[in-house]
């Protein structure tokens, strides 16, 4: 995490001198900044691993992940009013700056796990290791190698990758697509443009943490298991956005039924934030990051082709009839989401999240049998510098998500 921040508050802040000097300036700062963000999301799953006790990973996950659509909404406010007054480049520079304070807090106050913590009583940090028990993640030095045939042949692993693009093509024609629309069709000003555009982020925080606190209450309660949560915060971010863009294609040009229906698909998709974007720890709390950074990665991949698919519908198009073309592929990959997750998703911990760690230690104790304690370690420490790079090199594709 501090990684990600601190590429991201230098590559911030520099962004307005790289691009007065040249624009492949601008480029590189852009493609710091979404390596930098890659990491972002694997690292708070490895957090969530660590820290949330089962009965209440729902809403932890939830205002946890909530605060990027937040903080996109406040974003979208604070960039116009800034630039407004003292110039695009202050934007850059108050973000940048936030960022910086944002990570010194972190570096002050934040551990891996609650055995390291020194800013919580013996009691919270009895309750919250004794609650995790077996499910918690292992420490660094028994952490186990990735099984990676049996991740990627795991049928609930596939279940969330699926979930994870086609509801990211989702949030991409809702975030930057159907504000465009807004603009290019139904007329919108830009200043009312970027007004409506933020409005449902305000809302979807609310509602989405009310969701997992639900989910959580029912699951402590035994009223529903951990499987059935997910599949039905999943459900309302595929059915609810699903209905709107529907409604969208046959309303015509009216603009406050236009904006109402934006609003309530914007807060349907947040149950994606208690759906399967928290299912990777259930599955497989000791590969979490790992997991997350597969699928955020391929869920990136949307983030490319919605402009160019738009892009190539309507040009020299914008007509309602050509975003209905849009909007009905955007339908059929949110039923796809649905039917898929809903049939093969699972919130149950997978075997090989636990047979992988027993038969790394058989090798061990066989390694340390024939060899020198210090020629184990290096074994050790080699297997584990292997695992973190194919990590990495994973989230390094995700810069084009920016």
């Amino acid at each position: 995490m501090l990684f990600s921040v601190g590429i991201n508050v230098v590559a911030t802040l520099l962004t307005p001198v790289m691009t007065k000097a040249h624009y492949a300036g601008l480029i590189v700062m852009r493609v710091l900044e979404g390596m930098g963000g890659g990491a972002t999301f694997p690292a708070m799953h490895c957090m969530i691993a660590a820290w949330a006790p089962p009965n209440e990973r729902s809403v932890m996950s939830t205002i946890i992940y909530v605060g990027t659509s937040f903080g996109t909404a406040i974003s979208i406010l604070l960039a116009g009013v800034l630039s407004a007054r003292w110039g695009w480049e202050s934007v850059f520079y108050w973000m940048g700056g936030l960022s910086a304070i944002w990570m010194t807090l972190w570096i002050l106050l934040i551990q891996d796990n609650p055995n390291k913590q020194r800013f919580i009583s013996p009691e919270e940090r009895q309750m919250i290791t004794s609650q995790l028990g077996t499910e918690n993640t292992t420490s660094n030095e028994e952490h186990p190698p990735v099984p990676w045939k049996k991740v990627l042949t795991s049928i609930p692993f596939w279940a969330i990758l699926i979930a994870h693009c086609c509801s990211n093509w989702g949030w991409y024609m809702f975030l930057i697509e159907i504000p465009f629309y807004m603009k290019q069709v139904l007329k919108f000003d830009v200043s009312s443009n970027a007004q409506f555009s933020a409005l449902p982020y305000f809302p979807m925080l609310i509602l989405s943490i009310l969701l997992g606190k639900t989910l959580d209450t029912l699951k402590a309660k035994g009223k529903i298991t951990t499987t059935t949560a997910r599949k039905t915060a999943t459900s309302i971010c595929t059915i609810i956005p699903g209905i709107c863009l529907l409604a969208l294609c046959n309303i015509g040009c009216k603009h406050t039924a236009a904006v109402i229906i934006m609003t309530i698909g914007i807060i349907g998709m947040g149950g994606m934030f208690s759906g399967f974007l928290s299912n990777h720890i259930d599955i497989a709390p000791n590969y979490a990051g790992t997991l997350v950074a597969i699928t955020n990665t391929a869920a990136t991949i949307p983030g490319i082709i919605v402009p160019i698919f738009v892009g190539f519908i309507t040009t020299n198009n914008q007509t309602i009839g050509a975003w209905r073309i849009i909007f009905y592929v955007t339908i059929v990959l949110f039923a796809i989401e649905f039917l898929v997750f809903v049939i093969f998703g699972s919130g149950e911990e997978q075997s090989w999240n636990k047979i992988e760690k027993k038969r790394r230690k058989g090798r061990i104790d066989t390694i340390e049998g024939s060899t020198s304690k210090g020629q184990c370690l290096k074994i050790f420490s080699t297997q584990k510098c292997e695992e973190l790079m194919l990590s990495q090199l994973l989230l390094i594709f995700t810069f084009i998500k920016h």
